[in-house]
């Protein structure tokens, strides 16, 4: 998949069939949608292309009116979106900045700028609730009317739902804050996931004995939250948003971590620190740092907590390791009793 920022690069193919939106999560919802417009794209000869953005509108708007409470919580960094595009069959995303200049866009100029003049347009498919321009006054008709116009087909998606709920970002977010992570995953067709570069921290996880990979999460307000069981893929192999289930068993915390001091190297950040229960001898000690990893968050144990010192710190973590490997071995008795 090609990954353009903006619509103004030469590498950007003259026309395509394309979808717009945020692609939170890229749930199952967006999934029908991307292959709807994959064959749309196919029978017109042309590329699919997602034109999404980056910060959300939503996000923009919260910090324009110093409201940060009306951001939403980001269910996935930039980096898995993008990744999950791809997997998707999608052929071209542009990355569209959204600003003052674009978000006082009316209607009419989004579409001849944006549509039009910057990726040729030929198809556009859209969401039963989608809005655009300056105060959301376009919507479908307005695009419709458009279309026939200026020479584009357009068509609209309805919602998509398992067992009778419609599937949204929206509703993603909602089951992660539960700590619903069988549901996330009835939601995104695969389990929950966050990918990375392994970078340095404090270290302060081997002092304790627990030694952790470090991945930063990229938004102030990630959905999920808390300690997890978790499997991690790509520690000595490449890692492969098409393979799952065979990784390395670990526990992880995902959050700012409320028992160190705030000013240390990460201090603010928001980070999944993993713990694998079984290290790979053969990495070393130093081995999985600048690896790219993926961290598949299956079960949720309980919300971030604060202990009083290190020593707590380290038990807790103990209990947090002996309650995973206990998930871990119910799941393969089940899986047993399953094949039986």
């Amino acid at each position: 998949m090609q990954i353009f920022r903006g619509f103004q690069h030469p590498g950007i193919a003259p026309a395509c069939a394309l979808t717009i939106g945020n692609f939170d999560g890229v749930h199952r919802g967006h999934q029908a949608m991307l292959a709807l417009l994959n064959s749309e794209a196919r029978h017109r000869g042309v590329p699919s292309c997602v034109l999404t953005f980056e910060p959300h509108p939503r996000d923009f708007f919260a910090a324009l009116s110093r409201k940060p409470e009306l951001a939403p919580a980001r269910i996935a960094t930039l980096r898995d979106k993008l990744t999950e595009l791809e997997r998707c069959g999608v052929e071209q995303c542009v990355v569209l900045p959204f600003d003052a200049r674009l978000s006082s866009q009316v209607p009419d100029a989004f579409i001849d700028n944006v549509l039009v003049r910057g990726l040729g347009a030929k198809y556009v498919l859209v969401g039963d609730d989608f809005r655009f321009g300056a105060k959301r006054a376009g919507d479908y008709a307005m695009l419709d009317a458009a279309g026939e116009r200026l020479g584009f087909d357009v068509a609209r998606m309805n919602s998509y739902e398992v067992h009778g709920v419609r599937v949204s970002s929206s509703e993603v977010r909602d089951a992660l804050e539960r700590g619903d992570m069988d549901g996330v995953a009835a939601l995104l067709g695969r389990p929950y996931s966050i990918s990375g570069h392994v970078v340095h921290g404090r270290k302060l996880g081997r002092e304790l004995g627990f030694k952790t990979l470090n991945l930063r999460f990229s938004h102030w307000k990630p959905a999920a939250g808390g300690i997890f069981a978790v499997r991690v893929d790509g520690l000595d192999r490449e890692c492969r948003p098409d393979r799952t289930g065979d990784g390395l068993m670990g526990v992880a915390n995902l959050g700012i971590r409320p028992s160190l001091d705030p000013s240390d190297v990460n201090g603010g950040r928001v980070l999944l620190e993993t713990h694998c229960l079984e290290w790979p001898a053969r990495l070393g000690a130093e081995g999985a740092y600048g690896k790219i990893i993926r961290v598949e968050l299956l079960h949720k144990l309980h919300d971030e907590l604060k202990y009083d010192g290190l020593d707590a710190l380290k038990a807790g973590i103990a209990r947090d390791c002996d309650e995973a490997r206990a998930y871990f071995a119910s799941t393969r008795r089940q899986t047993t009793r399953d094949r039986i």
